[in-house]
């Protein structure tokens, strides 16, 4: 039976290496048997400038029924909604709080012979395994939620507001997510252990004090994992100076934003850095690097991070479904990328190469069916 998966590719570079992408997912509906029923729908800045419309009737009911949705990215030069929101912007947040997907998985990892950006650029490779940990970021409360507003008197906008919200519900499952994902993973590079990391602002902030109560109180249940904490300013710096320190890390929504994105110099740049945005029942999956647009249509955006996109989204259907092909699958995709990287001759700009999106994506789609052969 096919599964089925609501494709966005969006806007700017999304398209192209969402195209790159499905190479690799093909490649492993042949070697391992699977099938999948890919769903487009037109989404995005560029759409609502030709339709005024974000996205079409009927893509948020067919992405509630399908098993997994990919995600380009979205934004647009010039598309911006009446109350000066980007046009995109209400399909990655109408999924989020419409399907309530309150986990968003940000994995760091650098991969070998892969030049991380702390120093000049590519002057400065890494031993590969100080950098393999996890953020948890929680997804559907902090400043995200629409309750704001601004005070505007004679055409002068004088206040504006935006509200933090903090609850036991979103911030208990959240942390018990992340708890779990510890419990599946080997533990820090440094060290082997089991670890998961409560970063907030508790000195300063009640919801931050709410936050790490529920963390304690959570974390009686899982006594193999041990407890650290970390107040958000001192962990940015902290992760940057020893990766190896980590395991998994767990932390509101805004600083989770922030860290995910400074998380992606340790392993390489954006072009390498993939999400997923989870909750009980529903996920979505994306490259993280967002649209850029001034690199639309020129093949030259990376889609590794699109490719890891569909390893995570492999990995999470194999374990709901409890299908060990598609858990199979998954890893093929991710040791293929490591495979490419490692012989560096299909690079793109972001990494020091020269190749095309396309040359990438056909050969990571190649190196799948070729692990998978060896394999059987």
């Amino acid at each position: 039976m096919a599964l089925e998966v609501v494709i966005l590719a969006g806007d700017g570079i999304g398209p192209e290496v969402i195209r790159e992408a499905l190479k690799v997912l093909r490649a492993t509906e042949d070697a391992y048997g699977l099938e999948f029923d890919l769903i487009p729908y037109p989404v995005g800045g560029k759409h609502y400038l030709e339709t005024g419309e974000e996205w079409p009737d009927g893509a948020f009911e067919s992405s509630r029924r399908a098993d997994a949705i990919l995600l380009g990215a979205v934004g647009y030069p010039g598309a911006v909604l009446p109350d000066g929101n980007i046009a995109g912007a209400g399909v990655v947040f109408g999924l989020r709080f419409g399907l309530d997907l309150y986990a968003n998985v940000r994995p760091a990892k650098l991969y070998p012979k892969v030049k991380h950006k702390v120093h000049n650029r590519f002057r400065k490779v890494w031993d590969s395994e100080k950098v393999d940990f996890v953020i948890i970021r929680e997804n559907t409360e902090g400043l995200y939620p629409p309750i704001r507003g601004v005070l505007e008197r004679g055409g002068i906008q004088e206040l504006a507001i935006d509200n933090r919200v903090t609850t036991r519900k979103g911030s208990e499952r959240v942390i018990r997510f992340a708890f779990e994902q510890s419990l599946k993973r080997q533990g820090a590079p440094g060290d082997g252990k089991r670890r998961l990391t409560c970063v907030d602002k508790s000195n300063v902030m009640d919801g931050d004090r709410l936050f790490r109560r529920i963390y304690d109180e959570v974390a009686e249940a899982y006594p193999t994992v041990e407890r650290d904490y970390a107040f958000v300013d001192a962990f940015m710096q902290w992760m940057i100076r020893t990766p190896e320190a980590y395991d998994v890390a767990v932390m509101g929504n805004m600083f989770g934003d922030i860290a995910t994105d400074l998380a992606s110099v340790l392993q390489g740049g954006m072009g390498l850095a993939a999400g997923g945005n989870v909750g009980d029942h529903h996920a979505m999956f994306e490259p993280i690097h967002g649209s850029a647009p001034k690199h639309e249509g020129k093949d030259r955006a990376n889609p590794m991070a699109a490719v890891l996109a569909v390893h995570m989204m492999l990995q999470w259907l194999g374990e709901k479904d409890g299908d060990p092909a598609l858990v199979e699958a998954a890893a093929t995709v991710e040791t293929a990328v490591e495979s490419v990287l490692r012989e560096g001759k299909f690079l793109t700009q972001d990494l020091g190469g020269k190749a095309k999106a396309s040359q990438v994506g056909d050969a990571l789609a190649k190196q799948v069916t070729s692990l998978a052969s060896k394999q059987g």
